[in-house]
């Protein structure tokens, strides 16, 4: 098979090197990548399928997930799809509005799924701290204000980041080694001063995560709060059943995302391969395992899956 390969001198195109010292491996690297991502879309499509046939599905916390899966699938498949195009095919060109548009979307997802994670926080805060008021707290329609809400804020932040690589003048030398286009490795590339795309990134990393860890955090020491005042221990397992589908991907998101952040920018004495690596598990890995997460922990959506799996 003919592959498309493109000169590192051409004005208006990048290079992805996708894993620099492993190209040899490159196409067995692949393989556990496609896996991912294919478990990552069944199980996304799944979950919203099964939601969306499902009228008794249709409250605050499965619209969450749907949303949550929605931003999975679109987290992924800004990377993965040109990922395996490099490792497989050699086809490591990308042009410079494609590059752009790339870092946009990726990052706008990120901040998305990371709203969505406060959201999910805030809803099980109310449904165990004031359950007879959940309906009137959180209905389906303020759960929609709120993914607005969050949708708003992710392009509102991200927005300046194509706008402040536009500026930029590149080198010839336009090579990124990685296997998708972020906003510092691209600024990188550039022959001018990118002080204030460091700077612009750092607070995306900081306001952004912070912000969203600090209430997540508040919102469950008020859940333990909570938890510890039931008299029944019954009451205090079934209370934190609840959450722990929660908590496991949030821990796998965040942690992942603040050492992927950490170690590109503060991490020089690892290897640049390892990197790359934890950039590219950080995408594919939690899209991959949340649908599995709430599956084997929500037993209403268990239920469900496995009765249209019968029906199937």
């Amino acid at each position: 098979m003919a592959t498309l390969n493109f000169t590192a001198s051409d004005t208006s195109t990048f290079i992805l090197m996708g894993i620099p010292g492993l190209e040899a491996a490159h196409v067995w690297i692949a393989m556990p990548f496609c896996a991912c991502y294919i478990i990552g879309l069944l199980g996304n499509f799944v979950v919203l399928f099964v939601v969306g046939k499902e009228q008794t599905l249709h409250k605050p916390m499965y619209l969450l997930l749907c949303m949550l899966a929605l931003t999975d699938v679109g987290m992924s498949t800004c990377v993965v799809p040109k990922a395996l195009c490099i490792f497989w095919f050699n086809l490591k060109g990308i042009a410079m509005a494609g590059c752009f548009i790339q870092t946009f979307f990726l990052d706008m997802f990120s901040v998305m799924y990371s709203a969505i994670l406060v959201t999910m926080a805030f809803d099980r805060y109310v449904a165990i701290c004031h359950p007879l008021r959940y309906t009137t707290i959180l209905s389906n329609t303020r759960i929609a204000m709120l993914a607005f809400v969050g949708l708003g804020r992710a392009v509102l932040f991200v927005f300046p980041e194509p706008l402040l690589l536009s500026r930029l003048p590149f080198c010839a030398n336009r090579l990124i080694p990685n296997t998708y286009c972020d906003h510092m490795a691209v600024a990188k590339t550039s022959c001018g001063d990118i002080t204030v795309n460091r700077v612009y990134g750092l607070v995306i990393v900081f306001v952004v995560i912070e912000l969203d860890v600090t209430l997540i955090a508040l919102s469950y020491s008020l859940i333990i709060r909570s938890v510890f005042q039931l008299s029944s221990k019954k009451a205090h397992r079934k209370a934190l059943n609840t959450c722990t589908a929660h908590v496991c991907v949030m821990l796998i998101s965040y942690c992942s995302c603040l050492f992927s952040s950490l170690t590109h920018r503060f991490g020089q004495g690892i290897a640049p391969h390892v990197h790359i690596i934890l950039d590219n598990l950080y995408i594919t890995v939690p899209p991959m395992l949340n649908p599995i997460i709430y599956g084997v922990k929500t037993k209403e959506l268990r239920d469900k899956v496995g009765k249209f799996t019968w029906r199937m």
